[in-house]
């Protein structure tokens, strides 16, 4: 709910919120996502996204020193593809990131825009 994602709360609404929406929901749209907000005042909900944020840093910047950006770029695509297709989640009841959303894409396809096979990168790409 930071300035930097969406406006503040007095000016979400009104006339000319819709014509001269926040940079961050304008280019949510243009790619298809929907922006989501937590309520006001209920920090906790940020639990997920800020333990994934923690994950990654002691899996990267933490442990390894990088010389680029590239470096660290690279790294940071290859742990993300171990993570979403090797890793099992008690919170997905044992199942992969991949395996979960290929499941949601099977019950529910309306909620996706492409297949999620299609994000498949594929052997050493």
């Amino acid at each position: 709910n930071g300035i930097q994602f969406c406006d503040l709360p007095s000016r979400r609404n009104g006339p000319t919120a819709r014509l001269r929406m926040h940079m961050f929901d304008r280019t949510c749209r243009t790619h298809g996502i929907e922006h989501r907000l937590t309520k006001p005042n209920h920090p906790w909900t940020n639990g997920q996204v800020e333990r994934m944020n923690r994950t990654i840093k002691e899996a990267t910047v933490k442990r390894y020193h990088y010389d680029s950006h590239d470096q660290l770029t690279r790294h940071l695509t290859d742990f993300l593809a171990a993570y979403n297709f090797g890793r099992r989640l008690k919170t997905l009841k044992g199942l992969t990131p991949y395996e979960f959303i290929c499941r949601q894409w099977t019950s529910e396809p309306k909620n996706f825009s492409l297949k999620p096979i299609h994000q498949f990168r594929g052997l050493n790409t």
